[in-house]
């Protein structure tokens, strides 16, 4: 069979022919159809990742889209955290647990792209966030996938009013297709700046932030926040730290929440997945994403990890 390797940490995969996989005790064979490129996936690849060093060769992908026994379904991967292969390439080895039936219309192509940057989305506003309906939300790094599903997942709970922001020129017009209310520019570290600007797009306090971002945006969405207001990270692409003053967070008693995909249980997984496929489906949900065939699969990763791709790209594995 056709498949992507990492054969060497830092490095693009190699599209080659390989030996097929066998389903082993409690496994179903998967006829891939599509795998997202997620930053994970890179991250892992990379071999500098909080997982260890992985052993290579390895075929790499976190999470894919395909058929198994002719039924469609969505399924997970541990490749490049722990030992085995993942979602690129032609079959693959999946505990029968873990696989998720997908809807009927669901298109692989576009439940692929969401995937799990859409779980965090989902999951963290609802489950970890709270998000009730009526309430007005802020998403930061509302252009990249996580933003860009949390925008609409927040319409579809019942926010109010959602306020989105992004430091690129492209990314902001992602956040504004996505169907955001206003769109505000995160393109400086003045925390004043920046909380002027989002105090001006909301209709007086803000009940919820989602942050993948941290730094200097996170401390400026948290001093729109209304007393008794959240803020969930799930994230730190603008920093590793941020200038939260104990002030803003005593004054208005403040929630400051950490969410991470990897505390969800299986159930609550296959739950959320369900939902954002279904809600794909109707059309009620998208993303900005890019097919790619898996034999370019190198050129390919290589203008994700560049940042050079709109979106997120997804390797189109099997017709």
């Amino acid at each position: 069979m056709r498949a992507a390797r990492i054969e060497v940490c830092g490095r693009p995969p190699v599209v080659g022919d390989v030996d097929a996989p066998a389903a082993g005790p409690g496994q179903t064979l998967v006829r891939v159809l599509a795998a997202p490129i997620t930053p994970l996936d890179l991250l892992c690849a990379g071999g500098t990742s909080y997982f260890g060093t992985p052993a290579v060769p390895y075929v790499p992908g976190v999470q894919g889209v395909g058929t198994a026994d002719g039924t469609p379904v969505w399924f997970p991967s541990s490749a490049g955290m722990a030992p085995g292969d993942g979602s690129m390439a032609e079959l693959a080895a999946v505990p029968t647990e873990d696989l998720v039936e997908l809807p009927a219309g669901a298109a692989p192509l576009a439940v692929a792209a969401l995937g799990l940057s859409a779980v965090a989305a989902h999951m963290a506003l609802t489950w970890r966030g709270e998000l009730t309906a009526g309430e007005q939300v802020i998403v930061l790094g509302a252009g990249g996938v996580v933003g860009q599903a949390a925008v609409q997942l927040a319409r579809l709970a019942g926010a109010r009013r959602v306020v989105a922001a992004a430091r690129s020129p492209r990314a902001r017009e992602r956040a504004e297709r996505a169907g955001a209310d206003a769109v505000v520019a995160l393109d400086t570290d003045d925390v004043a700046v920046l909380v002027a600007r989002l105090s001006a797009a909301c209709d007086g306090p803000a009940d919820l932030v989602l942050d993948p971002l941290f730094g200097a945006p996170a401390a400026a969405a948290a001093r729109t926040l209304r007393a008794g207001g959240r803020l969930v990270n799930l994230g730190s692409a603008a920093s590793e730290t941020c200038p939260l003053d104990s002030a803003t967070l005593r004054s208005r008693s403040l929630r400051v929440l950490g969410y991470t995909n990897n505390e969800l249980t299986k159930e609550q997984r296959a739950a959320a997945v369900t939902l954002i496929a279904e809600q794909a489906a109707l059309g009620r949900l998208a993303v900005a994403h890019e097919v790619m065939p898996l034999e370019d699969a190198a050129p390919a990763w290589r203008r994700q990890a560049e940042g050079t791709a709109e979106g997120r790209i997804v390797l189109q594995v099997s017709a």
